[in-house]
Order: C-alpha cells, then sequence, then structure tokens
C-alpha cells in the first residue's frame, strides 16, 4: 500500500514522538529503576502511535510508526538497546495486526490494541531471552516472579497467583491506555483540523 507524501510525514512525526519518549523517558525511568518501565513506555509509546493511527487511518501507518521509533532509539545512550528495539517494532507489529481486524479505527480496537501490545511486553523477555540472549526459561520465570512478588507483597511460593495478577495488570493498563489513545486522539485532531470529533 502506498501513502501519500502527507500521510508519509504525519507517520514519520508521530515515529519521531514514539522515539523520542523511549530515549528521554526510558532513560531516566531506567535510570532511577521505576517498576515495570517497560510497561509504561509500551503504553505511552503505543498511545503516541495510535493517536496517529486516526491521522492516517490507514493499514500498516502503525507499524510504520513504529519502525521509526525503533530507528531513533538507535540514538539512545547506553549499550543494550536491541531488546528494546525489537520490543518497540513488536508492539507496534502486534498493534497494527489487531487494528487491520476493524473496517475502521474503534475505541474498541484501540483498547484492544494496546491491550495486546502490553501483554506482549510481559511475554517479551521469554522469546528473546530465550532466541536472542541464550537465556534459559527458568532464570527468566525467576526474574518474573521475584518482580511480581515485590510489586504485590507476595511470596514466591504464590508463583502463579503473581503471574497472573502481572498479566491482568498489563491488560488493564494498555486497555486504559487504549482509552486514552481514542479520546486524547479525538481532542488533538478537533484542535487542529476544527472538526467535531466523531464517536468519542
Amino acid at each position: 500500500m502506498k501513502f501519500t507524501t502527507r500521510e508519509l510525514v504525519t507517520m514519520a512525526v508521530f515515529g519521531a514522538l514514539w522515539g523520542v519518549v523511549e530515549i528521554s523517558m526510558g532513560s531516566v525511568l531506567h535510570a532511577i529503576k521505576i517498576p515495570l518501565t517497560g510497561l509504561a513506555l509500551t503504553a505511552i509509546g503505543l498511545l503516541v502511535a495510535l493517536i496517529g493511527r486516526l491521522f492516517v487511518p490507514r493499514r500498516g501507518s502503525t507499524f510504520f510508526i513504529g519502525v521509526i521509533a525503533t530507528v531513533l532509539k538507535l540514538f539512545s545512550i547506553g549499550n543494550i538497546i536491541i531488546g528494546p528495539m525489537i520490543g518497540i517494532l513488536a508492539e507496534a507489529l502486534v498493534a497494527e495486526l489487531v487494528l487491520d481486524i476493524f473496517s475502521k479505527p474503534s475505541q474498541l480496537s484501540f483498547i484492544l490494541a494496546i491491550a495486546a501490545g502490553a501483554l506482549w511486553t510481559f511475554i517479551q523477555p521469554f522469546v528473546t531471552g530465550l532466541l536472542i540472549f541464550g537465556r534459559t526459561l527458568l532464570p527468566i520465570w525467576l526474574d518474573t516472579v521475584d518482580q511480581g512478588s515485590r510489586l504485590f507483597g507476595l511470596g514466591s511460593q504464590a508463583a502463579l497467583w503473581i503471574v497472573l495478577a502481572l498479566v491482568v495488570l498489563y491488560l488493564v493498563v494498555g486497555a486504559i491506555g487504549g482509552w486514552l489513545a481514542w479520546k486524547l486522539g479525538h481532542l488533538v485532531t478537533f484542535r487542529l483540523k476544527g472538526q467535531a470529533p466523531a464517536a468519542v
């Protein structure tokens, strides 16, 4: 599918915004070791990308925005950027696949898209750790349980409940991000185009 020059520029702008979020906010959050930094960055990044989808409501636009953000991630400070770059690209692809199920953008599609992207953030360490970084599943599982144990204040013996709670948390945060993307996206288009938002 070919995009017009205007659409390419618009997608590049939103991709750059996502990239700036990853480079600036990501560096700060990782430096101060805020819990679930990856989830926060995913929700905010996809929020930006889906607002961009409202400006370019065509198949492939969300993924293209993610590609731009991935390229900009190369300029991040630090040595380990392969994982985050894969994450951005995969999140954009997951969101794109969900959005493409629907004939046109809708509040439900936005909620499901970011929820799915957020869930990928939870799953990614198991995939990239095993296939790219050569880790075994057990250490990744233990790291996940330990993170959840500290977050929820539960003992590691409740591992399955901890993991289930994490999955629910990722989905809820993603759903909230999708709802915000739909609301803010319509507000932005209204401000810029002077048109009443449809079906908000």
